[in-house]
């Protein structure tokens, strides 16, 4: 290497020193490279992480045995009836009348000349909400006559009311904290005494009717006791009622609105009254079952491409990949391929081949449709145990994918994370090294500098001398 910077009288040290050290940094340098190459292989591995996380995601799409027992429903009115299928349910179709809605009761009170005026004295009081069923007797303007409350069992639930909360406005924040299965709200009627605080039960149905009876300040007794078949202060604006409807000529009763066990597996929502029967179709959504499989082999192709990329070596012009010959690499695409050419017992499809999914040269997977959707059609269970069992496509590409994530990958990151920490201490020791070899670099050429300095000098004397010599 030449080295610029000298002359026979002076050195210029800190250009000398500056080249000097660029050659000693030389095997640093070195290592900062291998680091930063490292660095990126542990980038490239999070990535593929990500990729095969992805993949696995598509593959517990077919190892779900819901995926297999998916369903889809149609109304004739979906104004009238909307629904929704689980995996227990049976294609058929349902022909429904509706000629009654579930409905809950709401119970008014007399009107308030305001909602936060204080109400009584402020004694602790204590409301119970009893729920049952009215039966017998007549309602006429919101009272009953002759009629009988009837428990429903299911428990006396109670609000405190007390100095802090007897308003209008605190009963009905007091009574919706309590969580007891009644709403409060308060109604201005636009009356002489418009505010009035309103109950409705919570859950709908005969058996949800309510009765309260009030322990404590009469004023409030006053205001809100209330026995269907006895002393009665609030007005029943909405009568309890179940929902009454056919079912493929079937009566049935119940409740609620929304009705999970009429028809096995299917979820029945009724919204409003119809005049003619309409019709609820249920059929196997092997829709849901297609677009699984191609997810999957979409997920597959971009995984065994982004594997091999990775780790090629380079050939032909084009680039090795970032992981080239990466044996970590090279192990997991001889297992999923394995995997993916293997075979299953137990049923009539054995290969992914049977059903239509084949390995196509440059491609990876490819789906014939008209295979795939005959084994849909013809032989789902069959279809099913192919990814689904123990030993199953999916079940196996799952397992495979976890166990690459958590073992294969987290290694191979680990002893990599592992070399470059080696590196960074090898560089560290180096750097001190380097901080000496300049100051003795340094302190060298500056005494060399020095020398040169007192040798110009005599050299200068020594000619001024000769040169009087020859004058005289």
């Amino acid at each position: 290497m030449a080295v610029s910077g000298l002359s026979a009288s002076s050195i210029d040290v800190q250009s000398v020193v500056s080249q000097l050290m660029e050659v000693e940094r030389g095997p640093v340098n070195k290592l900062s490279r291998k680091s930063a190459t490292y660095e990126t292989q542990l980038s490239v591995l999070g990535t593929l992480k990500s990729t095969i996380a992805e993949f696995q995601t598509a593959v517990k799409g077919l190892k779900d045995t819901g995926s297999f027992q998916s369903f889809n429903t149609t109304s004739s009115d979906p104004t009238a009836l909307t629904s929704k299928a689980s995996a227990t349910a049976s294609a058929g179709t349902y022909s429904v009348n509706i000629s009654q809605l579930a409905q809950s009761q709401q119970l008014v009170a007399a009107g308030q000349l305001s909602s936060s005026a204080t109400i009584g004295s402020g004694a602790s009081t204590t409301l119970s909400f009893d729920f049952g069923a009215i039966s017998g007797g007549t309602l006429n303007a919101g009272t009953y006559t002759g009629a009988s409350f009837t428990s429903n069992g299911n428990g006396i639930q109670t609000v405190i009311i007390d100095g802090t909360n007897n308003t209008l406005e605190g009963i009905r924040d007091a009574v919706n904290s309590a969580k007891i299965g009644v709403t409060a709200s308060i109604i201005n009627d636009g009356g002489s005494t418009p505010y009035r605080l309103a109950f409705s039960s919570s859950a709908s149905g005969v058996n949800n009717s309510m009765s309260i009876a009030v322990a404590g300040d009469a004023t409030l007794s006053s205001l809100l006791s209330h026995d269907p078949a006895g002393s009665q202060n609030l007005a029943e604006t909405l009568t309890a009622q179940n929902a009454n409807f056919t079912l493929n000529g079937v009566a049935i009763t119940k409740s609620s609105n929304v009705v999970t066990d009429a028809v096995e597996g299917v979820t029945l929502n009724l919204s409003k009254v119809t005049t003619a029967p309409l019709n609820l179709t249920v059929t196997k959504d092997t829709a849901a079952i297609t677009e699984a499989a191609n997810t999957f082999i979409s997920k597959y192709n971009t995984l065994l491409s982004d594997l091999k990329s990775l780790s090629s070596y380079a050939t032909g012009g084009k680039s090795a990949g970032s992981l080239a010959g990466d044996p970590a690499v090279r192990q997991m695409i001889g297992e999923l391929t394995t995997i993916i050419s293997g075979t299953v017992s137990g049923g009539e499809f054995s290969t992914l081949t049977s059903v239509g999914i084949s390995t196509k040269p440059g491609v990876g997977l490819e789906l014939d449709s008209t295979l795939f959707n005959s084994a849909i059609d013809n032989n789902l269970d069959d279809l099913a145990n192919l990814f689904t069992s123990d030993e199953g496509f999916a079940t196996k590409l799952d397992a495979w994918a976890s166990t690459s994530i958590n073992i294969t990958l987290s290694s191979r990151t680990s002893t990599i994370n592992d070399a470059i920490k080696a590196i960074t201490n090898e560089i560290d020791l180096r750097e001190v090294r380097l901080i000496s070899v300049e100051k003795r670099y340094t302190a060298q050429f500056s005494n060399l500098n020095r020398v040169l300095a007192s040798m110009s000098a005599q050299q200068t004397f020594i000619s001024q001398a000769f040169g009087n010599n020859n004058s005289n």
